[in-house]
């Protein structure tokens, strides 16, 4: 029996930090996700090459994944990886959680995906992301099984962007309703919402479970600048409906009662990685009988954690531990202890 099944893209996070001047200089758009092919990414990382990254197995819905293992819950993830030093490293990386994998995610030939992920003095993360082999996630990397034996199945937006891993994303959300699993979905990012809305409409089918956003791919995907608008639309696709606020908190939205969620002032140093981290906590809290404000207010005080760290996940499982004992005891967020 596992608490959350994930499908998304394997990819490895490289962490980089850098000012103003460099995205100028590459005309990286800040602050959002842009898909790159392999050239550009060597020539982003060659002109990084004075710096060293902090590696860790990312993709969105992997850094979920493992927040649901640390908090004490049971995950697995469905994925793709070429045979190749890049990854491995997220095979082990993913194991040394605890996290169960699909039999056949390591491919033989090709070049694994990587997310080089640019962090900014204001604590703002822009990526630039090359898929590699996992743009050919596709049904082969489904393990039925698993799914079946899910409680909820989650699979980021970032999905939209492949034909095959859009496909297989959508069969699994058809196993899971005919398994009477319940089926997450987080938009991922505005440029996902924006550039392939229709596959992002076809994976959301005749409706979800849970739909995880943040403000600005809300207001994207209604096609508006007022967020009631937004919370409108968005309450007809899914029963539950999480929207992040950034340092304000979260809404919550369900059987159309909509409650916000009072955020937590920290110190941010790096902000990526915080909707999936928010993420993880609302489908542990799900999944452990919170109601949608109790789960969102987990979810609240362990993206604050996170964003206190550099990273897009906390480095030991221990660390999870350590964060979900300090909200039972109703306390601030915890300040980071070594990075």
């Amino acid at each position: 029996m596992y608490d959350v099944y994930g499908l998304g893209n394997a990819l490895v996070d490289m962490e980089y930090r850098v000012d103003e001047a460099f995205l100028a200089r590459h005309g990286i758009a800040k602050g959002h996700m842009t898909l790159v092919d392999e050239e550009r990414m060597v020539a982003l990382i060659e002109d990084l090459s004075g710096s060293k990254p902090v590696r860790s197995s990312g993709g969105s819905a992997a850094n979920t994944v493992v927040a649901v293992q640390g908090f004490g819950g049971r995950g697995y993830y469905s994925c793709k990886v070429s045979d190749d030093e890049t990854g491995r490293f997220f095979l082990e990386n993913l194991a040394g959680f605890g996290i169960g994998t699909n039999p056949g995610a390591a491919a033989p030939a090709g070049t694994s995906g990587r997310c080089l992920v640019l962090i900014t003095d204001d604590a703002e993360r822009t990526m630039n992301t090359f898929l590699g082999v996992s743009s050919e996630l596709g049904t082969a990397e489904i393990d039925e099984s698993a799914l079946s034996s899910a409680r909820i199945f989650y699979v980021e937006g970032y999905v939209s962007s492949s034909p095959d891993a859009l496909e297989a994303a959508s069969t699994s959300r058809q196993l899971a309703e005919k398994k009477g699993v319940a089926t997450a979905v987080s938009m991922s990012d505005p440029s996902i919402v924006t550039l392939f809305r229709s596959n992002l409409e076809h994976l959301l089918g005749n409706g979800v479970n849970y739909l995880f956003c943040n403000e600005e791919e809300a207001l994207t995907w209604a096609r508006t600048d007022r967020l009631d608008i937004a919370i409108a639309e968005l309450k007809d696709i899914a029963r539950t409906c999480n929207l992040t606020l950034g340092r304000r908190g979260s809404m919550t939205v369900t059987q159309g009662r909509t409650v916000t969620v009072p955020g937590y002032d920290v110190n941010a140093r790096d902000t990526n990685g915080a909707g999936d981290m928010y993420a993880g906590a609302c489908l542990h809290g799900w999944t452990n009988g919170m109601e949608a404000p109790a789960a969102a207010r987990f979810g609240n005080f362990a993206a604050a954690t996170l964003v206190q760290h550099y990273g897009a996940r906390l480095r030991r499982i221990e660390q999870y531990h350590q964060v979900l004992l300090a909200f039972r005891q109703s306390r601030q967020p915890p300040s980071p202890d070594v990075d």
